[in-house]
């Protein structure tokens, strides 16, 4: 069995804010689980090739578009990137995004996203 808590695992700066990498490749569960923060007023080019990603909103609001469909997302929220999706994650200007994010394959764990003007973030 496994027991862990969000203060206990590692906080990896991913870009545009903090995520909490609570499971991880090593764990050996087949996925990662992490309490991702997303920094109040971001706006996040992103697209994972290597991993397919769902989120539910836990906290905070703001928007994923995805195909040039633009998506709401509030507490009680989930999306799910099941095509490799690129995507703009934007979180609200008033306060931070909280989303709990499970990843298949799973994450090693230290994977960061790296902005600039050529694309999307990958990994």
């Amino acid at each position: 069995m496994i027991v862990k808590t969000k203060s206990g695992a590692p906080a990896v700066d991913w870009g545009n804010g903090t995520s909490f990498r609570l499971l991880v490749e090593k764990d050996n569960m087949g996925f990662a689980v992490a309490h991702t923060v997303v920094a109040a007023g971001s706006k996040s080019p992103l697209q994972y090739r290597n991993h397919l990603e769902a989120c539910y909103c836990i906290s905070g609001r703001g928007q994923v578009i995805a195909g040039g469909v633009t998506h709401e997302i509030e507490p009680g929220v989930l999306y799910a990137l099941d095509q490799h999706d690129e995507h703009f994650l934007i979180a609200d200007p008033e306060q931070d995004m909280e989303l709990i994010s499970v990843f298949n394959p799973p994450l090693r764990g230290d994977e960061r996203h790296h902005f600039d003007a050529d694309g999307f973030s990958e990994y």
